[in-house]
């Protein structure tokens, strides 16, 4: 195609960075990480990730390591300042996508694991301690100008940036911002206890207008405390050592049984890019979205854009989709992201109420609802996808289930066990169907799904262990089910005709050769 010497120039190593990478060197291509940092950054910022998060985790390949840096959030509740129970809930250790719904963790060993696995990848390149001054897009190639030891120009077939909030990549891409204006400082203390404490609830959230507060886990032996900045105190007093250990007093925390490990005061915006991508040259993580905390969203969603550009990525680069494909990136996450935005800042301002009446009026909303047995967990920060690459009616909308994250639960197939992903080398198509295979794919689309990577499975009551498959194809009225890559339901079957039709509308999608596809 080109004279790029590198299929993917990668610009930032954070964890968003790491799992781009990753996922895509596992393909076997050439990929370069240019990261301004000589060393690791090591201390932890983001605290927890969901369960979809972990299996993204999972499929970069570092499923094993979670279960040694990260442990199950466990229990999650707001109080008012009086302590009286607003909202509770028990996080379940095994959820709809395998893994718990919420993972406490500490973040160095998170980005440890992932570099520990990156170095293991003959194709990949990380270059420390530089730094991306430039680029240039010449329709073929993207050349990067870059400082450091091992510098120059760098000619890459497509550069992701993953390099947070101030991105040099996001300003090439020159796209305009959609900022919902939502600001508030905390003060965020990082904190190793001498001693192990039983925290009850683990996760606490104090929703009280005298001083706003979080108290959670922080992954093992690691706990996070966030007090909000209150609007008459001075930005330079609050984040002073003496007034962390004062405000951890509120909670029994003190030099003398903890050690502070990092604090820091941060500014929590709410904003998005409106385009991610410009030619050869994405966004994704911080340098695409920022959002406040609230909801926990924030590295997941920048999993999400790895998990969802890193198979597209791999299928233009191998010739088989267009390069057009791309643009659904955009499309698919952006959507997600302006949700998960959305949430948090709802969130937010009925945890950030600083005003003495209305804090009361929401706390008498709120345990009335609770004790009348009305109280729900806050909707879902995470929605089907609506728009890309999905299976559609005749009208243009996603068909049945089409778009939304598609379960994992333990299978049985040719004499192993294990989750459905582990079972089928994740990350990759997947259709799952209830009937012989042959029953349902003639040669030329079964040759085409083979083109694409993809593997077939069959379930049956014996071979799906946890029960979770077959009641959802049954729900969705479907024999086949075809998973994409990234875990979202490209769209289901009821029958030999019906999954002709899904194969063919897939391979349209892609944009690739059809003759060659439907033959290979």
């Amino acid at each position: 195609m080109s004279g790029a010497d590198i299929d993917v120039l990668i610009v930032g190593y954070g964890p968003v960075g790491q799992v781009t990478a990753t996922l895509l060197a596992r393909q076997g291509h050439r990929v370069t990480v240019v990261e301004r940092r000589p060393k690791p950054y090591p201390m932890p910022r983001a605290v927890s990730f969901d369960g979809e998060s972990a299996r993204v985790l999972a499929a970069a390949g570092i499923g094993a390591a979670l279960r040694e840096v990260a442990e199950p959030s466990r229990d999650y509740v707001w109080t008012n300042g009086a302590g009286a129970t607003l909202f509770e809930v028990d996080v379940a250790e095994r959820g709809w996508s395998g893994w718990p719904d919420s993972v406490s963790m500490y973040q160095p060993g998170i980005e440890a694991a992932l570099t520990a696995r990156g170095a293991r990848q003959a194709t990949l390149r990380v270059l420390r301690g530089h730094r991306v001054t430039g680029l240039r897009d010449t329709g073929d190639l993207v050349e990067a100008a870059v400082e450091g030891p091992e510098g120059g120009v760098l000619s890459a077939r497509y550069v992701v940036g993953c390099d947070g909030a101030g991105s040099l990549v996001r300003d090439a891409v020159a796209a305009t911002s959609t900022d919902l204006r939502f600001f508030n400082d905390w003060l965020t203390c990082d904190v190793r206890l001498h001693e192990p404490r039983d925290f009850v609830p683990n996760n606490l959230q104090v929703c009280d207008p005298a001083r706003p507060r979080t108290a959670v886990s922080a992954g093992p032996d690691h706990r996070r405390w966030e007090f909000m900045r209150l609007p008459d105190e001075p930005p330079e007093e609050f984040g002073s050592v003496e007034n962390v250990w004062r405000l951890l007093a509120l909670f029994g925390v003190h030099e003398e049984n903890a050690t502070l490990e990092r604090h820091a005061v941060y500014t929590f915006q709410a904003r998005h890019a409106d385009r991610w991508r410009e030619g050869r040259v994405l966004i994704a993580g911080d340098a695409a979205h920022l959002m406040p905390p609230f909801a926990g969203q924030g590295m997941c969603s920048g999993f999400r854009d790895a998990a969802n550009l890193a198979w597209k990525l791999d299928l233009v680069l191998t010739g088989r989709a267009a390069d057009t494909l791309l643009d659904t990136y955009t499309a698919e996450r952006r959507e997600h992201v302006r949700h998960a935005i959305t949430m948090s800042v709802d969130l937010g301002r009925v945890i950030c109420q600083t005003d003495p009446k209305a804090a009361a009026d929401r706390d008498a909303v709120m345990i009335g609802m609770r004790e009348r047995g009305l109280a729900a967990p806050p909707p879902s920060a995470v929605h089907p996808l609506t728009e890309g690459l999905l299976a559609r009616d005749a009208r243009g909308r996603p068909r049945g289930l089409a778009g939304g994250l598609t379960p994992q639960g333990r299978v049985r197939v040719g004499g192993r066990e294990g989750l459905l992903d582990e079972i089928t080398g994740a990350p990759r198509f997947v259709l799952l169907t209830t009937e012989d295979p042959r029953d349902l794919l003639d040669p030329a689309r079964a040759g085409a799904l083979a083109w694409l990577g993809a593997r077939t499975v069959r379930l049956d009551a014996a071979a799906d262990l946890d029960a979770v498959h077959l009641p959802y194809l049954a729900r969705a009225g479907a024999a086949a089910a075809l998973v994409r890559p990234d875990f979202y339901l490209f769209g289901t079957a009821a029958d030999r005709h019906g999954t002709t039709a899904l194969v063919d509308e897939l391979l349209d999608g892609l944009g690739a050769d059809q003759a060659v596809s439907r033959s290979s």
